[in-house]
């Protein structure tokens, strides 16, 4: 038995970014995640390309760059689940799993009777997590929600992209989907919360996650400002609300981030910069003045910050302790002897590429170390195997259901 949630189950209906990203963290701490798919087509990020996961011989296979991305170590089942023998299917796999995850349309289920009320019915101790734009109840409840249009509804856009009155300025999303990745990542502490709350009574329960509502939560120091403040806080590209100097700078040969996060940490600096005369006045010496001071203090860091290359400022900064680093594409990313050195890239055998490369869960656990047998799976890999050992169908069965379009 391999990773700490090694004796639990999960039934996973969610499709695309958030709900997958959660079964496969589960996946990554062990547990047995059965990824229900739609027959032929699949979880809709397998299209997602390109770029496509290239076989042996080199031509695309049917699964995306993004798909590979969210899926790993799952077992993929393909079921028809508008058909009455593929809810069936579901009702007998919901009797065995522990967890249920889906991100289907608020109700998108019940007709299915594959709803909470529904699954709880069979198995009363399930924890079903239900995952949506805009949460069960209120009046949006009923909308379709999408990362970026959560980015923009939630206030993350509003505070990311170039300041009004500069080139470029306007709203902008973030590189990632990263409303989607941190609900799924929301979903995973609910869940193993309710698991502990199910140890401890006996009681399943029902999770209602929405998107919309982890963007507002995380808005973090950005929402308590405005709700100190009464002021919406406006986009300052690279630079930080509540710290200066702390954004990107320009040197001779490009930008580094300087982030400088105390007042003895801005005197270091000055005094590599050449700007010790600054660092004493009451205009700039507090974190507070520097704050006040932005517009003044900026132009005068980034005029110091020019007259060197990047790799001069990070040696001489980071031999000081001031915060520094560069700003690296993803070549460099993982090249960096750091990442390579914490083996953030895994190699996973694949039955069409021989191998695939993902990137690895970031935990590192000192008892319960983590296994990555499986790569993701293609589309209904496991099925064969999964009706066969969970729900004990016979050969016969399962060429029926295969002839009969449920499988």
């Amino acid at each position: 038995m391999a990773g700490p949630l090694s004796h639990l189950k999960v039934l996973d209906l969610s499709r695309i970014l958030a709900g997958p990203w959660a079964s496969q963290v589960f996946a990554d701490f062990g547990a047995e995640v059965i990824k229900v798919e739609r027959p032929e087509r699949g979880d809709d990020t397998r299209h997602w390309g390109p770029p496509y996961l290239k076989d042996q011989q080199g031509a695309d296979t049917a699964d995306a760059a993004y798909y590979l991305s969210a899926n790993r170590g799952k077992k993929s089942i393909t079921i028809d689940i508008t058909r009455p023998e593929g809810q069936a299917l579901i009702h007998k796999l919901a009797t065995q799993c522990d967890i249920v995850l889906e991100n289907y349309k608020v109700g998108g289920l019940k007709k299915y009777a594959l709803d909470y009320e529904s699954l709880k019915a069979i198995n009363p101790g399930i924890i079903y997590c239900s995952i949506t734009g805009f949460g069960q109840t209120g009046p949006y409840a009923r909308r379709a929600g999408y990362d970026a249009m959560i980015q923009g509804m939630g206030g993350l856009m509003s505070i990311t992209g170039v300041p009004e009155g500069q080139p470029g300025a306007g709203p902008q999303k973030v590189g990632v989907a990263v409303a989607d990745l941190m609900t799924g990542m929301y979903a995973v502490s609910a869940v193993l919360a309710a698991v502990v709350y199910r140890n401890e009574t006996g009681k399943g329960q029902h999770i209602d996650l929405a998107l919309l509502d982890t963007q507002v939560a995380w808005l973090a120091n950005q929402a308590q400002n405005y709700l100190q403040s009464g002021k919406s806080p406006q986009r300052q590209g690279t630079g930080h609300p509540n710290i200066v100097p702390y954004q990107a700078v320009p040197s001779r040969d490009g930008y580094f981030m300087l982030a400088v996060g105390n007042d003895e940490q801005f005197k270091r600096f000055c005094h590599i910069a050449g700007l010790d005369g600054i660092a004493e006045q009451s205009a700039y010496a507090t974190n507070s003045a520097r704050v006040l001071a932005r517009d003044q203090l900026v132009p005068l860091v980034e005029e110091a910050t020019r007259r060197h290359d990047s790799a001069w400022w990070l040696e001489k900064l980071s031999d000081a302790h001031v915060p520094c680093g560069p700003i690296n594409t993803l070549d460099q990313v993982f090249a960096d002897p750091q990442v390579q050195a914490r083996g953030m890239v895994l190699e996973q055998p694949h039955p069409q590429a021989g191998t695939v490369k993902t990137v690895r869960n970031p935990v590192l656990f000192s008892e319960s170390a983590l296994e990555y047998e499986q790569g993701p799976p293609v589309l209904g890999e496991h099925t064969e195997e999964v009706l066969r050992e969970l729900l004990h169908k016979s050969p016969d069965d399962i060429a029926a259901l295969k002839q009969g379009g449920i499988v």
